[in-house]
């Protein structure tokens, strides 16, 4: 984690700009405040639809868990990470998120009915029973329209007072789009409370940076110039995950280079490193760029001044749009945090006993073949680059975690090496993020077949894809149709744990991972009334977005290996 360089420095005891959607962290602007209204509105009204819309990285989900924790106790809700799913696959998903049971009999695969009836009998026995149930689909611009009219004909159950069922639809501004669809219009008279979720403006964002940075302990002054505040605004535009990106980056910038607080030049490098691209000039520089051109082609003279100026102010024109225009992706592409380059001279040494010290390491695997030379070319992968079995995806994984998984069975020899398999058919790019960690996809190419692919490098727009030592660049937009949420990794087990997981609370596993979590309970990371090991699991779970059960299943092993450092490889900053 870059946090872990400078805190020290800066006097931080947390990670003041994690993206992930910790709800400690959120600033609530007015509009924020009043995003998180109208769910608790939605919620405590007579049902139907609620709508919260907003920009990429405008903090959405974040608010969402933040109205998780004020629901009342009788409320039972679902959450839907991806909702690319069928009609009868959002059903399936559904009951098993309410633990509904489905029963289907005779041959054939199980009916839309066979999904509504137990449905609708459970909604009226919950509604008997006092409670109240929510259904949350996150990323909902997804949607088609046929799975949101069968999400309408959900809410029709109703009692004379109010809907059995309420939904909460949240997406970004295309959301808005889908619904104002003519065919749509019985579901959008339906939205009894509809927030769009705006960026920040300038004061705000100075007051979001100071708000992180005061909850991670900070007690001294701000450690960021007024120039460097102003034009941390205008190059993230006021939306919260870039923000966080470039105070990242731009604070490990000010650490590296001994510099007291952050300046405007070190936040125009750290721009220049977290999206790829050059800083976009400041409407000041383009005012007096275009100033410099005029009074260039004024002093050519009559003779042809209106051709020779026109060339000119062109040449202006031209070299303010280079200067504006993202450059080719480089071969591998900038992550949500990527890694810094930091000098040499200035890097610090690893402490000899960190609180949370790494309990095992592997070198980073060599890059592919050719990668420095050429960046991987757009995708998708063509079906016959794809791997056309798990077992062969498994061992093209392997060297990233500076293992060959030989043999028949890949998962065995992973686990006597010290790791184990894990899948999953529920992932969304929000999680995988949230992971963190290179794994296998299964993509489905339209009218070609299936064939699974690597995911070794994810950043805001795109994700890297390899396979058979070939990579593409693919915009994760273009992913998202071809990927159903099929997911697959490795990941480190626990020193002594010699057979697969069962109990995480118990045995090696269970030592280890009180130790563990009682060393991110020190620094802050676990919050301190939790005084025994299934409380401290449970305030971890809640901290990073996992089912708060207190069973400490792998996805928990994943988030403390990520948060207490343990050294596995990332999709943030591949090969570092």
């Amino acid at each position: 984690m870059l946090w872990g360089m400078y805190a020290e420095y800066f006097g931080l005891k947390q990670d003041p700009f994690s993206i992930a959607p910790d709800p400690r962290y959120l600033f609530m602007s007015e509009r924020h405040r009043e995003a998180l209204a109208h769910l608790l509105y939605g919620i405590r009204g007579g049902g139907g639809f609620v709508l919260l819309s907003g920009e990429i990285g405008a903090g959405k989900t974040t608010i969402c868990r933040c109205f998780l924790e004020q629901i009342p106790e009788q409320c039972r809700v679902a959450y839907i990470f991806n909702p690319k799913l069928t009609v009868g696959d959002l059903l399936k998903t559904i009951c098993r998120e309410f633990h509904v049971e489905v029963r289907h009999e005779g041959i054939g695969p199980a009916t839309i009915k066979d999904y509504l009836d137990p449905l609708n009998d459970y909604l009226l026995q919950s509604h008997a029973r006092g409670e109240r149930n929510v259904l949350i689909i996150d990323e909902a611009q997804n949607l088609t329209p046929h799975v949101l009219e069968q999400l309408r004909l959900l809410t029709n159950l109703e009692t004379s007072e109010r809907k059995l069922l309420q939904i909460i639809l949240i997406g970004q501004p295309e959301l808005r789009n889908v619904l104002a669809r003519p065919e749509l219009e019985q579901l959008a008279q339906r939205v009894v409370a509809r927030f769009h979720l705006g960026t920040l403006d300038e004061a705000e964002t100075r007051q979001y940076i100071q708000h992180r940075l005061q909850v991670a302990g900070l007690r001294g002054p701000l450690p960021f110039s007024t120039q460097a505040l102003q034009r941390i605004h205008e190059l993230t535009r006021g939306v919260p995950r870039r923000i966080n990106l470039l105070c990242d980056r731009a604070l490990l910038g000010a650490y590296a280079t001994h510099q007291a607080r952050v300046e405007r030049a070190v936040v125009d490098k750290a721009a220049q490193e977290v999206f790829e691209t050059d800083a976009p000039a400041s409407p000041q520089r383009r005012r007096r760029a275009a100033a410099q051109a005029k009074a260039r082609a004024t002093s050519l003279g009559m003779l042809g001044a209106g051709l020779l100026a026109g060339a000119v102010l062109a040449g202006a024109a031209f070299w303010l749009w280079q200067r504006n225009t993202p450059r080719p992706v480089a071969a591998q592409p900038a992550a949500e945090r990527p890694t810094a380059a930091v000098p040499a001279a200035v890097t610090p040494a690893a402490p000899a006993s960190a609180p949370v010290a790494t309990a095992s390491s592997t070198e980073a695997p060599p890059p592919v073949d050719g990668a420095a030379a050429s960046p991987p070319p757009p995708g998708p992968p063509p079906l016959g680059a794809l791997h056309a079995n798990e077992n062969a995806a498994w061992r093209e994984l392997g060297p990233l975690w500076g293992q060959a998984l030989e043999g028949e069975s890949p998962c065995a020899s992973a686990q006597r090496e010290g790791l184990q398999c894990y899948r999953t058919d529920r992932m969304t790019l929000h999680g995988m993020r949230q992971l963190d960690r290179p794994g296998i996809l299964t993509l489905r190419l339209p009218g070609q077949g299936s064939g699974l692919v690597l995911v070794t490098a994810l950043n805001g727009e795109t994700a890297t894809l390899q396979s058979r030592g070939e990579r593409w660049l693919m915009p994760l937009s273009a992913l998202a149709d071809i990927w159903r949420g099929d997911f697959a990794t490795l990941w480190r087990t626990p020193p002594g744990q010699t057979g697969r997981l069962v109990d995480g609370r118990s045995g090696a596993a269970g030592d280890w991972l009180g130790s563990r979590i009682a060393g991110l309970q020190a620094i802050g990371k676990v919050p301190a009334t939790a005084n025994n090991l299934t409380a401290r699991i449970q305030a971890f779970q809640r901290a990073n977005g996992i089912d708060a059960a207190g069973l400490a299943g792998p996805i928990t092993f994943m988030q403390v290996n990520l948060a207490s450092g343990v050294d596995e490889p990332r999709l943030s900053h591949p090969g570092s």
